[in-house]
């Protein structure tokens, strides 16, 4: 059985000076670069631009919250939130 990647994806420039913006960069780095891309995939498979800002500021809080990935605990397996 093959394992298909995920294509890459680019990070917008609006996504990156958000993150900047807010000074969550180290957060966004020190991420797995499968999280990262996820995110992305996520932010620009958004067809309304409404959409994609609330993606982007879910992303930004759960970076700053720094133990959530899209709403589920990270890394996984803890508990006593």
């Amino acid at each position: 059985m093959t394992q298909q990647r995920r294509p890459r994806q680019p990070l917008p420039a609006q996504v990156e000076d958000a993150i900047r913006t807010r000074g969550l960069r180290d957060a966004y780095d020190s991420r797995p670069p499968y999280q990262r891309n996820d995110y992305l995939l996520w932010i620009n498979g958004a067809k309304r631009e409404e959409t994609q800002q609330k993606r982007i500021a879910q992303m930004l809080d759960e970076l700053e919250q720094g133990d959530v990935y899209m709403r589920m605990d990270w890394p996984p397996g803890r508990r006593g939130r």
